[in-house]
């Protein structure tokens, strides 16, 4: 019998800050509708997300997943980079 972890909240997010060790930040865009005006606007936010082999880059798409608290700032993990940032 296999017992599931609660479920943990995913985002997907741009990387925009890279300059930490094992830590990069995330900045989530979403669509939320005016509850009067009912006309969809942007909201982001960042987040600080634990990336443990810096595999990271500014500009890569990544999933990142809740966890528990890792520092006073860090409580998500990246899970995958989804997309990475191509320069040119």
């Amino acid at each position: 019998m296999t017992t599931e972890r609660g479920n943990r909240k995913t985002r997907v997010g741009i990387v925009v800050s890279d300059k930490m060790d094992k830590t990069v930040v995330v900045k989530v865009d979403q669509l939320v509708k005016h509850p009067i005006y009912k006309k969809y606007i942007k909201r982001k936010v960042t987040c600080k997300a634990h990336d443990e082999r810096n595999d990271c880059a500014v500009g890569d798409k990544v999933l990142i997943v809740e966890t528990r608290p890792l520092s006073r700032d860090k409580r998500w993990r990246v899970r995958e980079i989804l997309e990475k940032h191509v320069t040119v």
